[in-house]
């Protein structure tokens, strides 16, 4: 065999391609049964009933994000170092230090919230360790290079039997959120026990030596794991907070009914972050391997190739909803067509977040894991502090601001240190090219349409397929810059 041939044997984009796809047609699936579940909770109930399910739920994933304790990261990260390194022996020690903790720790926060929550988030805390361990063992099964686990469950049976549950109360015209969270959060218990067989699996595929590691060893190993994962643990926190706890200070500080507008507006944010997780999660693994290693030139290239990928799949959609935001919120109802706004402000935050690619994921697999936490730390402290001032005068537009400048600052600032640091940077000719793409085909294409034509129906779905139509026919071209096809 050839030097050459040899080379692309090991190139590190290999089967990238396929499974990048995988994921994001996974995230694009998951993202859209929420949005149908958005959509049916808010038709099905009052803004003000509707907020209160949405706080709810907002509550649950802000403690199943602490009761984690970065393990969705920290796993991944170091069993894959561990099968890299060749030290196999020591994956059940790995698996053991990181699970164990979770198990523990969420079954004590859901005992708090049984009885200190308000309904319905102390009904929903009796999942919490269902939904920690899934999430846990997962990204257990990632480190291993298998993603199919995390596709299935995560992106597949969980989003639609969450559809199907809560389709079938609003077909039955139940008017109270109770119900609508309990059919939201019991496909977790299918999921956690399928995703605890998954790591099983996976772990009985690497032959282990029967000999253990010693006690010193095992010392060492949990010493280092919680190193690096306990920053993660709260920047993962912090992480979710930027999230939710957005929609929890503007139903406090302007009641439900803002908190159902601002959820609503801000729904599609949550599909870009899916894509995102989507490409990530297929990534990561290969990442962490190039990292541990040394390897910055097939890190540089997989970064750069993830970031065209995330720029061609989220940015048609931020473009869209910028320019026919009225539209979109008018299938929610006529009631939330006042948070257009709130789409335009956090639409256009999300442009340039995208444009830095996984950004954070990469300084995590780098080891810098203290730098992450600070950032998210500042991000989430900038958007409170904001939150607090805005919301009161300006309501769900307030909220929207406080999210934005958080998101500029939780991309700018790794972005700066990742390229100082590692020498590395999302700025490749994929990235570029589907940039340029998605600009002409759903920002100007469409802006022009809606000048001459407006935004009736006829008009947005003639420019919608007017855009993909050109966004297909440009991809195709552009196939091989792009990294689609090798």
């Amino acid at each position: 065999m050839t030097a050459l041939a040899a080379g692309k044997r090991r190139r590190p984009s290999d089967g990238m391609a396929r499974r990048g796809l995988a994921g994001m047609a996974g995230a694009g699936f998951s993202g859209a049964a929420g949005v149908v579940v958005t959509w049916l909770v808010a038709r099905a109930l009052g803004a003000e009933q509707a907020g209160a399910f949405f706080a709810a739920t907002a509550g649950f994933v802000l403690a199943s994000g602490v009761v984690r304790l970065g393990t969705q990261t920290g796993l991944v990260y170091w069993v894959a170092r561990l099968r890299m390194q060749e030290r196999p022996h020591l994956l059940g020690s790995c698996l053991r230090i990181g699970l164990v903790p979770v198990a523990v720790t969420s079954v004590a926060v859901a005992t708090v919230l049984w009885f200190a929550a308000p309904a319905p988030l102390n009904s929903l805390a009796l999942f919490l360790p269902l939904a920690a361990l899934s999430d846990a063992a997962l990204a257990g099964t990632r480190g291993y290079r298998q993603l199919r686990p995390t596709l299935l469950l995560e992106r597949l049976v969980r989003p639609a039997t969450q559809v199907l549950t809560i389709g079938a109360l609003a077909i039955a015209a139940v008017s109270t959120p109770g119900p609508y969270a309990a059919a939201w959060v019991v496909p977790y218990l299918p999921v956690a026990l399928l995703a605890g067989y998954a790591l099983r699996r996976a772990y009985l595929s690497v032959p282990t030596p029967t000999r253990r590691p010693g006690h010193k060893t095992y010392l060492a190993l949990r010493a280092q794991f919680w190193r690096y994962t306990g920053p993660r643990s709260l920047a993962s926190v912090a992480q979710l907070a930027l999230q939710r706890v957005d929609v929890l200070l503007v139903a406090t500080l302007g009641g439900l009914a803002a908190a159902a507008v601002y959820a609503v507006a801000s729904r599609f944010v949550v599909l870009g972050q899916l894509a995102n997780q989507g490409i990530s999660q297929s990534v990561q693994p290969r990442l962490a391997e190039a990292l541990s290693i040394g390897d910055r030139l097939a890190a540089n290239h997989l970064y750069q190739t993830a970031t065209g990928w995330l720029v061609l799949v989220t940015w048609p959609l931020y473009l869209m909803v910028i320019t026919y935001a009225p539209v979109y919120l008018g299938l929610f109802g006529d009631g939330y067509r006042a948070g257009g706004p709130v789409v335009v402000v956090l639409a256009s935050a999300m442009l340039v977040a995208t444009g830095c690619g996984m950004v954070d994921m990469v300084l995590s697999m780098a080891g810098r894991t203290r730098w992450n936490l600070a950032n998210v730390t500042a991000a989430l402290s900038l958007m409170v502090a904001l939150d607090l001032a805005l919301i009161p005068p300006f309501g769900a537009v307030g909220a929207a601001v406080g999210l934005a400048a958080a998101v500029l600052v939780n991309n700018i600032v790794p972005l700066v240190q990742v390229g100082h640091a590692l020498g590395i940077h999302p700025f490749g000719p994929g990235t570029v090219a589907a940039a340029g793409l998605a600009l002409a085909c759903f920002g100007v294409l469409p802006q022009a349409l809606a000048a001459t034509a407006g935004t009736g129906p006829a008009a947005v779905l003639t420019a919608a397929a007017l855009a993909f139509a050109a966004y297909g026919a440009g991809v195709w071209r552009m196939r091989h810059r792009l990294g689609i096809l090798r």
